[in-house]
């Protein structure tokens, strides 16, 4: 395997998908797609933009965990809304509604009602990082199948 930490696009994938896992809205599939069609290695892009984002929503576990009201209402600005969003898929799926963590607008709540709701670490990790993965390398697939 090359020295893909020398390559910019890397770091920037990256970046991109950790603040796309936290309250910030922001997607990195397209970075990916954009990487993949430009002949970087799919393994490392997809294990790249997998990291980033589970990193992220352990950040936002973690600030549900330890956050408190002020931080998620007044700084994050999480409506009550999206709180009650996550809290019911958390009453009706329970803890395996992490798996779909990777959809927009419910997904990083879910992560942060998780931490709120005290869900065992292990668990959160096996369940967002398992998600994050299918959801980056199904991307990653359709790129190259278009593509070829």
């Amino acid at each position: 395997m090359h020295d893909w930490l020398n390559q910019p696009g890397y770091g920037a994938l990256f970046v991109l998908s950790f603040l796309a896992s936290t309250l910030l809205p922001l997607g990195s599939e397209w970075l990916l797609v954009l990487m993949l069609a430009n002949g970087y290695d799919p393994v490392a892009a997809v294990a790249t933009a997998t990291t980033g984002n589970y990193l992220g929503a352990v950040t936002t576990w973690l600030i549900g965990m330890y956050g408190g009201r002020w931080l998620i209402e007044k700084v994050l600005r999480v409506s009550p809304e999206q709180e009650e969003r996550a809290r019911s898929h958390y009453r009706r799926y329970g803890a395996f509604s992490l798996l779909f963590s990777w959809l927009p607008v419910v997904g990083d709540p879910l992560c942060m009602v998780g931490g709120m709701m005290g869900i065992n670490f292990g668990l959160f990790s096996a369940l967002v990082a398992s998600g994050k993965l299918l959801r980056y390398a199904v991307t990653a697939w359709i790129t190259l199948k278009i593509s070829s």
